[in-house]
């Protein structure tokens, strides 16, 4: 296929998504965010772990002691 009927044929695909609206079902989303309670939202882990004094102790090898 020549670059010219590739780059027509991407966009018209480019096109159809960009105009897609797929029916959305707000009765369903509705259940679904309000079934959770605060407490399960608490539970949760933290997605990022706070660093610890510990980590430091893993570098200290790498620093030359001769100064």
């Amino acid at each position: 296929m020549g670059r010219g009927r590739q780059k027509a044929k991407q966009t018209k695909v480019a096109r159809e998504l960009k105009y897609f609206s797929p029916d959305t079902n707000y009765r369903a989303l509705e259940q679904e965010l309000t079934s959770h309670s605060h407490h399960d939202l608490d539970r949760r882990s933290p997605s990022v772990a706070a660093p610890s004094d510990d980590d430091d102790d893993d570098y200290r090898r790498w620093i030359d002691d001769e100064r």
